[in-house]
């Protein structure tokens, strides 16, 4: 009887430390390393449905290990989509400059309404799990913008990487409410 005792004791003990010795490193909330940071970034404010939409961004990891970039879109009268992810290319893991390219052209409708607002968010992810500050970019259709200018410093000078693409396609609310109606 001792030595039936004495295991399962043992075990007892054993599965204690295994399920404590997790615990403590979470419940101390302490992540190693460092978030990247996003330093500069730009977008136009306006544009066509359809054009190319280039959103400029710097940033920096001191450990090197940025993975994912995370873009969501917020449109008014629609809501949210689900979050678009970008793999990081291993160049640009510690340091990126550069532009994410979204054709705002959707295959799911053929316009969007006049002055169709959406606000574009990004933050950037490290292998860790780290997140980066987040960035807000407002922007608004409008079929009589102009073409996109040049844009500011730091993004003006050299030739400039695309980072990435952004597959979120839009829906216009008014259609979809419209083509509701005659339906019934």
């Amino acid at each position: 009887m001792k030595p039936i005792k004495t295991l399962t004791l043992f075990l007892f003990v054993i599965v204690c430390l295994v399920v404590s010795i997790p615990q403590m490193g979470w419940s101390q909330g302490v992540m190693k390393g460092s978030a990247p940071v996003i330093t500069a970034s730009y977008a136009v404010e306006k544009g066509r449905y359809g054009d190319v939409l280039k959103i400029y961004i710097e940033a920096f990891d001191p450990d090197a290990d940025m993975s994912r970039i995370a873009v969501s879109v917020h449109q008014t009268g629609y809501g949210h989509y689900p979050t678009d992810w970008i793999v990081v290319k291993p160049q640009f893991r510690k340091q990126m400059k550069g532009f994410i390219q979204w054709n705002t052209f959707s295959s799911r409708t053929g316009s969007l309404s006049e002055w169709t607002n959406i606000t574009l968010t990004l933050s950037i992810f490290d292998r860790a799990g780290h997140e980066s500050n987040e960035i807000v970019f407002p922007f608004v259709f409008v079929s009589g913008a102009h073409p996109e200018r040049k844009p500011p410093a730091p993004f003006n000078g050299e030739e400039l990487a695309r980072l990435g693409h952004v597959f979120i396609d839009l829906m216009d609310p008014i259609m979809m409410a419209g083509g509701l109606r005659r339906e019934d």
